[in-house]
């Protein structure tokens, strides 16, 4: 006689399994959807899919945005993948030659439409897609493309596990050459009244900002360009400020980061050395930049030569993930665990904006309803 078959297994059981499929590896999911129905249902419920991003904490890495280019029509307007999800695309309409970006956080990216002059945020998973007109901005649209803008979830009580579709901010740091005396100015956006803020300033920061700077509670950063130094805006209060004391000279640039203890961060790279700072403040309020780490990238990834110049191009937050450009191509980074993976050819690579989201089934599959 033959054995009987395996009992089925139950389906909490069931749930415990698929719950642990790795999200930066999101076709699984997908391939378990299609299994059966009772799976399907499982996989697009509500309460498995917060268990699922409880579980597996920060959003995962799915692909990247080079902010030094613009993003044109055609095949250059697709994002480049670091994982297998269907190549994203930037919207295209009529006016729009090109679209430039500035940044990506909360499963939103921005970009700047220069044509139209405005600002679109748009998420690439639904398409959904909110303007920011010309005539909301409040300041010479010339300005804002040389500037850093960031943009994030601004919903009460939002974990940031899955953000769509509720109210974001927009925050833009410009130099304004306009004034008597050099000024570095921030204004912000909110898409729940409509309007730009007044804008903050500081006298005598002559820099313009650039790369892209951590999120911390409700603190943002930037670093200058040609400068040592860092700014903070204060979105909470509105308040712009420099962070003291000033950061560690990095001849080849450096990047800010949030670091596993919620303190600023900050990565850089010298003689192919990666350096990596954390900014400790005492319980008497005294800051000062401690070093954490120092890695031998010659050891970690392929140079094109003895000579070549590595430099830190972006950060990814929550998963401590960096991105470094060499003469050999785009490296990924994980600090954790020391893993190192090319993810794009050489290029001109001067900020790198990581786009992360969680991708499940409910998105892209349809589920009747008497399923």
């Amino acid at each position: 006689m033959p054995p009987p078959p395996p009992p089925d297994l139950v389906h909490d059981a069931i749930s415990e399994i698929l719950l642990r499929l790795p999200p930066d590896e999101p076709q699984w999911l997908f391939r378990a959807a299609l299994v059966c129905k009772s799976w399907l249902r499982t996989l697009t419920g509500p309460a498995f899919l917060r268990r699922y991003r409880d579980f597996h904490g920060a959003p995962p890495l799915l692909s990247l945005v080079n902010g030094e280019k613009a993003i044109k029509t055609g095949q250059g307007r697709r994002f480049i993948p670091t994982t297998a999800v269907p190549a994203f695309l930037i919207p295209e309409s009529d006016d729009t030659p090109y679209a430039w970006p500035f940044d990506c956080r909360h499963g939103r990216v921005l970009l700047g439409m220069y044509r139209s002059a405005c600002y679109l945020v748009y998420d690439p998973v639904t398409g959904d897609r909110r303007r920011v007109p010309e005539q909301a901005i409040g300041i010479q649209w010339m300005l804002m493309f040389r500037s850093a803008t960031a943009v994030f979830c601004a919903a009460a009580g939002c974990d940031h596990l899955d953000c769509h579709g509720g109210p974001f901010c927009l925050v833009c740091v410009f130099t304004d050459y306009t004034r008597p005396t050099t000024t570095m100015s921030v204004t912000m956006y909110s898409s729940e009244i409509g309007v730009w803020s007044a804008p903050v300033t500081l006298d005598n920061v002559p820099y313009v900002p650039y790369s892209r700077g951590p999120l911390i509670g409700d603190e943002i950063y930037f670093a200058l360009l040609e400068a040592a130094t860092i700014v903070k805006y204060d979105w909470a209060n509105n308040s712009l400020s420099v962070v003291k004391p000033q950061p560690p000279a990095m001849h080849d640039g450096f990047v800010l980061m949030e670091m596993e203890d919620h303190s600023l961060g900050l990565a850089g790279i010298e003689d192919s050395t990666l350096h990596l700072w954390s900014r400790r403040v005492s319980l008497e309020g005294i800051a000062e930049w401690v070093q954490c780490r120092v890695i031998d990238l010659e050891k970690k990834m392929p140079m094109a030569n003895p000579s070549d110049s590595a430099s830190v191009v972006g950060f990814a937050e929550g998963v401590d993930i960096i991105f470094v450009s060499t003469g050999v191509g785009l490296f990924l980074m994980e600090l954790k665990s020391g893993r190192v993976r090319k993810v794009s050819e050489p290029g001109c690579f001067f900020k790198i904006l990581p786009y992360m989201r969680f991708y499940t089934p409910d998105r892209l599959l349809g589920v009747p309803a008497d399923l």
